[in-house]
């Protein structure tokens, strides 16, 4: 179905509170501010906006979720971003944080059928090289098994899944660390009082704090494997 443009702004919201949810979590209007880098009351004034234009719910006290149709208009723009993003890294060879980076660019300047003719170009990937699901609404079944790394219990292993939500700071700092879907990690020590975790990469230990290890979603592996 073709839908009408939105502005830029609205595009960022909805796209934001569809990547901040976690299931058929709330929002909070204070947690979108901060991801977006905007004040609370700007936050504040463009929920209200939206809510009366019938894309998301605002329950106070508890916080935003999209409706219906703010939903598909959230999962068109992301499929939009995460096509980019494999043109721009798998194609053209970009790093990962500058496909991100150009791919928040794109996507609010590309039109339907511009975006259609790049699936058919890509080969239809079914995810962005950062790992996550090109079509929001059609996860595999190993989304129903990963979790977030500060969930992993300490001395076992898991394989990097995916990042998520994206930012181009975290997704560089992540590069550095060899942190990339595909990698095998283990998860050796938590310090005390909300301290590091302490995982090893290949053969190199980093020290991760809870905040980006709570972007970074992995696939247990067996006990006997997780050496």
């Amino acid at each position: 179905m073709k839908h009408e443009p939105f502005n830029e702004s609205i595009e960022m919201y909805l796209k934001a509170v569809h990547e901040l949810a976690h299931g058929d979590d709330m929002v909070p209007i204070s947690g979108l501010a901060r991801w977006l880098g905007v004040s609370t009351v700007s936050a504040t004034e463009m929920v209200h906006r939206l809510e009366e234009q019938g894309l998301l719910e605002h329950k106070p006290y508890r916080g935003i979720q999209l409706t219906e149709t703010g939903s598909e208009r959230a999962a068109q723009i992301i499929r939009t971003h995460r096509l980019w993003e494999c043109f721009l890294a798998d194609k053209l060879h970009l790093s990962w944080a500058d496909a991100h980076d150009y791919a928040c660019r794109l996507e609010h300047a590309t039109a339907e059928a511009v975006v259609d003719a790049l699936d058919v170009f890509l080969g239809h990937p079914t995810t962005c090289p950062h790992g996550n699901p090109v079509e929001p609404g059609r996860a595999s079944d190993q989304e129903q098994q990963i979790m977030p790394l500060s969930d992993l219990p300490v001395g076992e292993g898991a394989v990097v899944h995916a990042i998520r939500p994206e930012s181009a700071l975290l997704l560089d700092y992540l590069s550095n660390h060899g942190v990339r879907p595909g990698q095998e990690i283990v998860l050796q020590e938590i310090a005390p009082f909300s301290g590091p975790l302490m995982v090893r990469v290949g053969s190199a230990v980093h020290a991760f704090s809870e905040e980006a290890a709570a972007h970074i979603f992995v696939l247990r592996r067996p006990a006997e494997d997780s050496s």
